[in-house]
């Protein structure tokens, strides 16, 4: 397996080269693997194959507590990265199917490991406004392919208590939801944010999250088309298209229908604002990872 980083949002790579033999780890595994004192560490585990077309390579994410998610930005991006690396795709334009859909990667090899790469997220889909969880500030429920809670304002970001607000999020979202709380950016960046990830915790950056965050800032008149946005382990670039027609009630996730695994189903938000959006940023390999075949053998009583 190979660990690679984007924007600080780190992820163990594990390329499948026997598609008659797939790779395949318990929850606990993944767990094990991604557990920062006991194990490699990581914000998640990608299973990444080669794919029947149109797509290049099939892309299967789970998270540091061995969930399954749809989508992950930077996730995707580290995929392409260590495929190429490893000879699976070329490079280029490269389509990747997940859980969330078709994605297309557009991917510029680097140097000494790293790599700049955009990926084509699809329609972020806007619901309705709702109660913010913290005061002086906006919210709003979005959908990137997995469901975000954004509350966004001018706020002190280091004050906030975000496992705090994760509770009074999931509250109001009605199930478990990413959430994003931003402000206005600094240093010349739009927009900053910190980001608390449904089965991970605070992490570094968050792809989908950003796409989120830009695309509500947007809604409020806040920013342009194309956002810088500072995560804080650095940052990415959203570029917005046009708002689409709105979806009806049977079209969005976010008027009802299924999410894909997330608990938003059945929520009142009515025809949710569609934009297209692009993300881009570094993305950079850090290791080849060999776990020894001991390290899932359960421990012996006694040392």
């Amino acid at each position: 397996m190979t660990k690679l980083e984007a924007a600080g949002n780190d992820f163990l790579v594990v390329l499948d080269r026997r598609p008659s033999e797939p790779v395949a780890l318990t929850p606990a595994e993944v767990r094990a693997l991604c557990d920062r004192h006991r194990g490699v560490g990581a914000d998640g585990v990608i299973f990444g194959r080669l794919a029947a077309s149109p797509a290049d390579l099939e892309m299967v994410l789970h998270n540091a507590d061995g969930s399954e998610a749809e989508m992950s930005g930077n996730g995707i991006r580290c995929l392409v990265h260590a495929a190429v690396l490893a000879g699976l795709v070329a490079g280029g334009t490269v389509h990747v199917a997940t859980a969330a859909g078709l994605r297309t990667v557009f991917y510029e090899p680097g140097a000494d490991g790293r790599a700049r790469a955009r990926v084509d997220m699809g329609d972020v889909r806007l619901g309705r406004e709702v109660h913010s969880v913290l005061p002086g500030t906006r919210a709003r429920l979005v959908d990137v392919g997995n469901p975000h809670l954004v509350v966004i304002g001018d706020v002190a970001l280091d004050a906030v208590d975000l496992g705090a607000l994760g509770a009074a999020a999931t509250r109001v979202a009605g199930g478990a939801v990413n959430l994003e709380v931003a402000r206005p950016g600094r240093a010349g960046a739009d927009l900053e944010l910190r980001v608390l990830e449904r089965g991970v915790g605070e992490t570094l950056a968050c792809g989908t999250g950003t796409c989120a965050v830009a695309a509500v800032a947007r809604a409020f008149g806040m920013v342009g088309s194309v956002v810088r946005v500072d995560n804080p382990g650095g940052r990415l670039e959203v570029r917005l298209g046009p708002a689409a027609e709105a979806a009806g009630d049977g079209d969005s996730p976010l008027g009802g229908a299924d999410l894909g695994g997330a608990e938003l189903r059945g929520a009142d938000l009515g025809g949710a604002e569609l934009r297209r959006a692009e993300l881009g940023g570094p993305v950079r390999k850090v290791a080849d990872v060999e776990v020894d075949t001991s390290f899932f053998a359960p421990a012996s009583e006694g040392g």
